[in-house]
């Protein structure tokens, strides 16, 4: 490849990031503000020294529908994020491989989110 094709590559590339970048900021810092910070799945509490270990997953997997209510987002600890989008990757590569229909998980993390907000 020439060094212009390199660097217009280069620059669609460092475009992308920027974007992607840009836009994750604004419906991260929103997800923050509007739930507690424990992962949806794990329970596992966060605070400002791991707080890059807590990720916004969006629950229909569309990174553009971001309604400011926070309805399409979840925070989940960077592992169940990663294993959220595998099963979702397998869904979409494999279909559907369970006989049976999976009860919905009954765990609510936020059952008792005015008590864990008034320790503070």
């Amino acid at each position: 490849m020439s060094n212009q094709g390199q660097s217009k590559l280069d620059k669609v590339l460092e475009a992308a990031r920027e974007y992607k970048a840009k836009r994750e900021m604004g419906y991260r810092e929103q997800a923050l503000k509007l739930y507690p910070w424990v992962c949806g799945r794990c329970t596992r509490e966060f605070t400002h020294k791991n707080l890059s270990e807590l990720t916004v997953h969006h629950r229909d997997h569309n990174h553009d529908n971001n309604p400011s209510d926070g309805s399409n987002w979840e925070l989940l600890c960077l592992y169940c994020h990663d294993n959220e989008h595998s099963k979702y990757e397998e869904l979409i590569q494999y279909g559907s491989t369970q006989e049976t229909k999976v009860e919905a998980a009954t765990f609510n993390p936020f059952a008792d989110l005015k008590a864990m907000m008034n320790k503070k």
